[in-house]
């Protein structure tokens, strides 16, 4: 068992879909605090955030972040993306919620160009700029199948984005299955995390830059934590040794089962063998 850490832990409700009071409740059940959930669900509350605040509250959860999805790198639609993460982060702002992930766009057809790229570090440093000035830290998801995937391209985003703006979120899966170490990652861009997604990626997972998870078969092979490749003692010893001490989500895509049942074998890792408190 790893040390005990006192970082806040969530959970994100993407596997109850859009049936977000049964995964409230679940959750909650569990003894989770907190959870990410859907932004178009959290969204539906635009008007009127402390209903949402609310509704969290029935069920003694929180809101931990929410994800903005966007092609950074089409410098057509880079307007409209950076006025809708900044939607999201007024959004967050009114729930006294400070990060907001951003994830980035695919179909992939391979490597992203080098000026693609940089259109992409103008957009994202454009958005974490808007996005600071209420209060909500914007941290970048490299995600699989998407424009920021490989080694290379993470570098190339923290490199040309200013890291008093914009922040890192690891998702070990995704890194894992992209043919990344996460801890390697982790130790190189510690100091700019500002969020982390916890999950894990079958053993047999075919990992490499080939690795399509774009699609609903792709999610597959995401599973639940302990039962894949993702060295999680190895991810929370580098975790405290950078000094990260924020969010740790635990994300499944999908399920064999059932979201509970998911879930359940999540909490009991997180508690049994990495030493977590929820």
């Amino acid at each position: 068992m790893t040390a005990t850490t006192t970082n806040p832990i969530s959970c994100h409700l993407i596997t109850w879909r859009d049936d977000l009071a049964t995964g409230m409740r679940e959750a909650s059940g569990l003894g989770f605090h907190a959870c990410e959930t859907f932004t178009h669900t959290a969204l539906a509350h635009a008007d009127d955030p402390g209903a949402f605040r609310d509704l969290l509250a029935s069920q003694g959860l929180r809101l931990s972040a929410l994800y903005a999805g966007a092609r950074f790198s089409d410098a057509a639609t880079a307007e409209g993306t950076v006025a809708e993460i900044e939607r999201i982060a007024r959004f967050l702002s009114a729930l006294d919620v400070d990060r907001i992930v951003l994830g980035p766009g695919g179909p992939r057809s391979g490597p992203t160009p080098a000026e693609d790229l940089e259109r992409a570090c103008q957009t994202i440093e454009e958005a974490a700029r808007r996005t600071a000035a209420l209060g909500v830290r914007a941290c970048v998801h490299p995600h699989l199948g998407t424009e920021i995937q490989d080694r290379a391209e993470i570098d190339a985003v923290m490199a040309g984005t200013d890291p008093e703006l914009v922040g890192f979120c690891p998702d070990t899966a995704h890194l894992t299955g992209a043919g990344m170490d996460p801890v390697d990652v982790i130790r190189t861009y510690g100091r700019r995390i500002g969020y982390v997604h916890l999950k894990d990626i079958a053993a047999d997972a075919p990992v490499g830059p080939d690795l399509d998870a774009t699609g609903t078969d792709a999610m597959s092979f995401f599973c639940e934590l302990g039962r894949g490749s993702v060295d999680f003692p190895a991810v929370m010893a580098t975790l405290a040794e950078v000094g990260y001490t924020g969010w740790l989500t635990v994300e499944i895509d999908t399920t064999r089962t059932t979201p509970l049942e998911s879930l359940t074998i999540c909490r009991d890792y997180l508690v049994g063998e990495l030493g977590l408190t929820l």
